[in-house]
């Protein structure tokens, strides 16, 4: 059962909007999702709560910070949403549970400043340096063409970290998420160019150790 952790200590990088499509993309390829919250906004699990019931289901996890109840019968992919701030303990437990963890960033200099020391301290881990858990970066807001790009390609470079992809400033996520949905639940043609966007992090996500791995329902 994969675990996706969603991370980054700065807040306001669109760790949720991350979290939520990459659950309804679970979702929609038949798989028994489960979207976590430990952030104590709880913004995935209110998203959650204003999902419509015609939409593919998407479990909640009962998880705070002195229980985690294990993830439902039938769960078979995990994503977990997580806190600004994240560091310590709650970091070491994050990390315990992660098979791979994506880490948002916006471009702004700001957003790297804050967020460098995190992907460092990522990239030190044992276990990602002995290939056990995978890391990837996903700019947020960003047009792949633009100087903001170069500087967070450039600044990544140094750190041996991928980035993914890069998920453009749109009113979809907004428009969706008041719903309770992703791109995954209206027609592809309303929402085409984001679904392109997000294919290389769709890839990365389905690659296990031995390889890629199938995109069937029960994997």
């Amino acid at each position: 059962m994969p675990v996706i952790v969603i991370a980054n200590p700065k807040g306001g990088v669109g760790k949720t909007t991350l979290a939520t499509n990459l659950a309804g993309y679970f979702a929609s390829q038949g798989h028994g999702a489960l979207l976590g919250d430990i952030d104590r906004q709880q913004s995935s699990r209110a998203w959650l709560s204003i999902r419509p019931e015609q939409a593919r289901p998407i479990a909640t996890w009962d998880i705070n910070e002195d229980y985690v109840a294990k993830p439902p019968k039938g769960t078979t992919h995990v994503v977990l949403d997580t806190p600004a701030g994240l560091h310590g303990w709650r970091l070491n437990d994050a990390l315990k549970m992660a098979d791979k963890i994506l880490v948002p960033l916006q471009p702004s200099i700001f957003d790297i400043l804050a967020t460098q020391d995190f992907l460092r301290r990522l990239a030190d881990e044992k276990a990602v340096r002995a290939g056990e858990i995978d890391v990837g970066i996903v700019g947020m807001r960003v047009d792949a063409r633009t100087r903001s790009a170069e500087q967070l390609q450039r600044f990544i470079e140094g750190l041996k970290l991928p980035v993914l992809g890069y998920l453009r400033d749109t009113q979809n996520y907004v428009q969706l998420a008041a719903h309770g949905l992703t791109l995954w639940d209206v027609a592809p043609s309303r929402v085409q160019r984001d679904l392109d966007q997000w294919q290389p992090v769709l890839d990365w996500v389905g690659q296990t150790k031995g390889g890629p791995k199938a995109d069937s329902k029960g994997d």
